[in-house]
């Protein structure tokens, strides 16, 4: 597999940061390469070019119709982040979900 452009949003970024770089170590780890960007949900129109995946933290959960509109008519896959996971900030976790949504 290619690298994997992933954005990770939450609400202003800052918890999505650390989720991000465990993310990141947890590729690395197993020799993937994966680019894991943190960014608030209202800065997801300035990356639909650039991203393949788009990972949304389980408290959006409630946004994520408007965020399918932010995405819409890109080829993006898209997923709320594990609640376990995400609250542990379980970076091998979230990788696996990453993979997943590719196979």
């Amino acid at each position: 597999m290619d690298k994997i452009n992933v954005l990770l949003v939450c609400g202003s970024g800052a918890s999505s940061g650390f989720m991000a770089a465990n993310i990141r170590k947890a590729a690395s780890a197993r020799g993937l390469e994966m680019s894991v960007t943190a960014r608030s949900e209202a800065e997801i129109s300035n990356y639909v070019d650039e991203i393949d995946c788009l990972l949304v933290g389980p408290h959006l959960a409630s946004e994520l119709d408007y965020i399918k509109e932010d995405i819409e008519g890109y080829d993006i896959k898209l997923d709320i982040i594990d609640k376990g996971a995400y609250s542990k900030l379980n970076g091998d976790q979230v990788v696996d979900q990453i993979l997943g949504m590719f196979s």
